[in-house]
């Protein structure tokens, strides 16, 4: 990691950067905010905004889970219970028994009062109540190499299957008569987005998680013209609103994750104005 500080401090040579914590935190906004930039498109053309929400809530019951289960670190316990989660809400959608938002909102609102009971009653809850807020100056080395890889991933997933990810957004019918496996594809995104919005949480925290995928996003759609112009946006979006919230924050001494979505509220407001001149 060295080689990269010494990057960050020749580039950004501030008094804030001589701290390694700051570095740290740095290089993981440079990692995670493309990938929320990336999810978040599909996210509002799917109206999925309450859906990552809810993943984000059900953090503390699989935080709950792995208490039960004495696993000694809670991600594991929340990436399985978010997957599993996010596959029954697709599972469930499908049937067509209610709405999405209702269906989203029943599993939603059961997955967080489980949480809430099982680690009050263990009274492990103030313990594990910094996922709510979050604490990205407490991202490692290590978080880093991981969020690398996942990077990775998802931008090699993302290529191969963006333009019948697209399709399915669009339209599920026109997307079959493709010859697209629409609930294949369902499963997959909503996969995706459980991994990174479940991995995300320790440093973003669980009250503003869905903020971070939407806002750039819904930015991003205020102004552009076409997808590549939606997409593209969308990741400078967010890029920015992450590195400057967390250079504000870091002066301002609040907290950096929620720091990042006012600053990309400040976008969502200004590309509206943009949008409502050029009407």
């Amino acid at each position: 990691m060295s080689f990269w500080y010494d990057i960050i401090e020749f580039l950004l040579p501030f008094e804030w950067t001589s701290y390694t914590f700051m570095k740290n935190a740095l290089i993981g906004v440079l990692l995670v905010t493309p990938m929320f930039g990336l999810l978040g498109t599909m996210v509002v053309n799917n109206k999925m905004a309450f859906f990552s929400d809810a993943l984000g809530h059900s953090a503390l019951t699989g935080i709950a889970i792995g208490v039960i289960l004495g696993v000694s670190n809670p991600i594991w316990a929340m990436l399985g219970f978010s997957v599993i989660l996010s596959v029954t809400i697709v599972k469930v959608k499908s049937a067509n028994t209610a709405s999405t938002d209702t269906i989203i909102g029943v599993f939603s609102s059961a997955a967080v009062a489980l949480g809430i009971v099982i680690l009050s009653f263990r009274g492990g809850f103030t313990k594990y109540s910094t996922y709510l807020i979050g604490d990205l100056l407490s991202i490692t080395p290590k978080d880093l190499i991981i969020l690398f890889f996942v990077l990775i991933v998802v931008l090699i997933i993302w290529m191969k299957i963006f333009n019948k990810l697209l399709l399915v957004s669009i339209n599920h019918s026109f997307a079959r008569s493709k010859g697209i496996n629409v609930r294949l594809y369902e499963y997959m995104f909503t996969i995706i987005v459980a991994v990174i919005v479940t991995i995300s949480i320790q440093w973003v925290g669980v009250l503003i998680i869905s903020s971070m995928l939407v806002l750039p996003a819904a930015a991003a759609r205020n102004i552009a013209r076409n997808v590549r112009e939606y997409t593209i946006y969308s990741v400078i979006i967010a890029l920015v609103s992450g590195l400057s919230g967390l250079i504000i924050s870091y002066f301002l001494g609040s907290a950096s994750g929620a720091t990042m979505v006012l600053v990309s509220s400040i976008f969502f407001g200004v590309t509206f104005l943009i949008k409502e001149k050029i009407k």
